[in-house]
C-alpha cells in the first residue's frame, strides 16, 4: 500500500532586505527557522509573537509545522518576512483564512527600504556640516 504524503504549501515572505522561504506541513505546531527552534533562534518574546500571529488569527497554531530559511536584514526584519510568508502559504493552503490575514495585515508586503545614498552626502539625507565662511 502506498504511503500518504504529508501536504506542504509554500510561501515567500519579504521584509526590508530579509526574505523567507516558508513550508507549512500538516504536524503539531513546531516552527523550525534555519535548523533552529524558534525559541533558539529568536530571543526577544515579541518577535516569536510576531512570527506566529497568523497562526493565532486563524486558529491553526497546532495544525501545521512551520520549516522556514531566512536571509538577509536584522532580527525585526526577520521576523516580519517570516510572518509575511506564513500568511501567503495559509491564504494556499484554505482561502477561508484570507478575509482574516488581509484584515490585519499580514498578506501585505511592507513596502519601507532603506534610502539609497545620494552623491554629495554622507549618508541618504545628511548633508556634511555648512559654514557660511
Amino acid at each position: 500500500m502506498a504511503k500518504k504524503e504529508n501536504v506542504v504549501f509554500y510561501g515567500t515572505g519579504r521584509r526590508k532586505s530579509s526574505v523567507a522561504r516558508v513550508r507549512l506541513v500538516e504536524g503539531n505546531g513546531k516552527i523550525t527557522i534555519n535548523d533552529k527552534d524558534i525559541d533558539e533562534f529568536f530571543g526577544l518574546e515579541t518577535l516569536k509573537v510576531i512570527v506566529r500571529q497568523p497562526l493565532t488569527v486563524t486558529n491553526t497554531a497546532s495544525k501545521y509545522d512551520v520549516i522556514c530559511t531566512v536571509k538577509g536584514g536584522g532580527f525585526t526584519g526577520q521576523a516580519g518576512a517570516i510572518r509575511h510568508g506564513i500568511a501567503r502559504a495559509l491564504n494556499e493552503a484554505n482561502q477561508e483564512y484570507r478575509p482574516a490575514l488581509k484584515s490585519n495585515g499580514f498578506l501585505t508586503r511592507d513596502p519601507r527600504m532603506k534610502e539609497r545614498k545620494k552623491y554629495g552626502l554622507k549618508k541618504a539625507r545628511k548633508a556634511p556640516q555648512f559654514s557660511k565662511r
